[in-house]
């Protein structure tokens, strides 16, 4: 990476150009630098408004950039470490759905862990892929599924050796990490690409001491969030390819489903989010990770919290920990996660990340400030002193291995009737059950509904999570195959 030339932000200094010209739009957005919208104007201010601009010759085009961000997209591959590098701005679920389509066709078979985003499974629903679950272990004191073990991907090779991708989450949303160097090597010698779906991992190619970034082992593809822990502006991501990967083909996927008409707000945030980590990554994360470092002691010497570490670390299921992560488990005094959530939301005016049935994951960036760790860590001492409570009736399961009976797209896509959630026991699911956050189904189409599954949908109803997926708005019926 180039540092001199990692100061320039080509994009935003082309806005920037733009906006003094004063050009007479007679273009679309139709608020016309919102001198049609005064309520918009109000919102967002006149600055943000007038840089919310249309494709054209000196602002180029992201479906098929020439100039500019043409330009910003070299540079951000550059401090990525990557052969090629995509703006996107459907988010990293866009990201995650080209990195499959560019590699799967219908009828493929891509190896995955089943604790995948909801973004991986729509990406099979509307491609036909079919996906080889590796069932990750649970660690059974914090419930939460692990990291795909090197010998679980060599099994899933053993049986599926006609596969053409293995995708690994490079974290988990609880800052899990496998050992992708290894799983790479082991793909790349069956010829199978590896894809990565990375969108809690921005910070791996900027901060030292955290778990190697996908570009760096060796995969193929990467989806990245950087308006997660890169601090862009929400909706906007990055799509890495290596040099190995014929990145014109991908374009084309891409420009399949993305929009005509890119916001440049996302963009320009993206290259100026670029420059700053480029330029002061190394040290804001080093920043992050103290702090979070220090959230941690503090929560745990409360007392009833476990803000768990790199003491998971045990070379296989959990083969490194982003620390960065701030996820501390709740169950033992006595609440759910999400329970803890809403009360910090309501009583203390503080909103973190998500809340699950046994865990909380407080999301810590280059944006915060000791003081506002000092504020958590405060209202959760107080939680525990006012609203703890026996545990002894607590569900202690986070995930349940499917039993898959059907390929996604054709559970999907299948006659279907919609039944009683309670009468649903021993059926085939043709749609999604899921908290969100983090977006993880419990339920897929094509897998089997179980009454271990049951009762789990039906208590984190009960306990507030907020559920995401079915037909039915209430999640009282679910829709299964005839």
């Amino acid at each position: 990476m180039d540092i001199n030339t990692q100061k320039k932000a080509p994009l935003y200094e082309a806005l920037q150009k733009f906006r003094k010209q004063r050009v007479v739009p007679f273009d679309v957005p139709g608020h016309k630098r919102g001198r049609g919208n005064h309520e918009l104007v109000e919102l967002l201010g006149e600055k943000c408004v007038g840089l919310d601009v249309n494709s054209m010759k000196p602002l180029d085009n992201l479906c098929h950039p020439v100039s500019v961000i043409l330009e910003a997209e070299q540079l951000a591959a550059d401090a990525f470490g990557a052969g090629h590098a995509f703006f996107m701005v459907g988010g990293t679920t866009s990201a995650v759905q080209s990195m499959i389509w560019s590699v799967c066709k219908a009828g493929d078979k891509i190896i995955l862990p089943r604790n995948v985003h909801k973004s991986v499974i729509n990406a099979l629903v509307l491609c036909g892929a079919v996906p080889a679950y590796v069932n990750p272990d649970v660690d059974k004191k914090i419930g939460i599924a692990l990291g795909m073990e090197l010998s679980q991907v060599e099994n899933a090779i053993k049986e599926n050796p006609d596969a053409v991708a293995i995708l690994v989450n490079n974290p988990t949303y609880y800052g899990i990490a496998s050992d992708l160097k290894a799983i790479v090597k082991l793909a790349h010698a069956h010829g199978m690409k590896v894809l990565a779906d990375e969108a809690h991992g921005t910070h791996f190619y900027f901060g030292e001491d955290l778990p190697v970034s996908a570009m760096a082992a060796g995969a193929d593809i990467a989806a990245v969030s950087m308006h997660k822990s890169g601090g862009s502006l929400t909706q906007s991501s990055l799509l890495l390819t290596n040099k190995n990967v014929r990145w014109e083909y991908v374009a084309q996927i891409i420009n399949l489903t993305q929009t005509t008409s890119a916001s440049y707000l996302l963009m320009s945030s993206l290259d100026i989010s670029r420059r700053n980590l480029a330029l002061r990554g190394k040290e804001s994360f080093g920043k992050v990770m103290k702090m979070a470092e220090y959230a941690r002691n503090e929560i745990n010497e409360i007392g009833g919290y476990y803000a768990y570490g790199r003491e998971l670390n045990n070379g296989s299921s959990v083969f490194d920990y982003d620390v960065t992560k701030l996820s501390v488990y709740t169950r033992d005094i006595g609440l759910a996660g999400i329970e803890v959530y809403d009360l910090l939301r309501d009583e203390y005016d503080i909103q973190i990340e998500f809340g699950d049935i046994g865990n909380i994951l407080a999301y810590i960036s280059i944006g915060d400030r000791i003081q506002d760790i000092e504020r958590l860590v405060g209202a959760l001492a107080d939680i525990k002193r006012l609203y703890s409570k026996d545990n002894a009736k607590m569900l202690s399961m986070e995930y349940i291995p499917p039993i898959v009976s059907a390929t996604p797209r054709d559970a999907f896509y299948a006659d279907k009737e919609m039944l009683p959630i309670e009468q649903t026991a021993g059926r085939i699911c043709s749609e999604f059950v899921m908290c969100y956050p983090p977006g993880i189904p419990i339920l897929s189409p094509g897998e089997m509904i179980t009454d271990e599954i049951i009762e789990y949908i039906n208590y984190a109803k009960a306990k507030g999570c907020s559920m995401q997926g079915t037909e039915d708005p209430y999640i009282e019926k679910l829709n299964v195959l005839k």
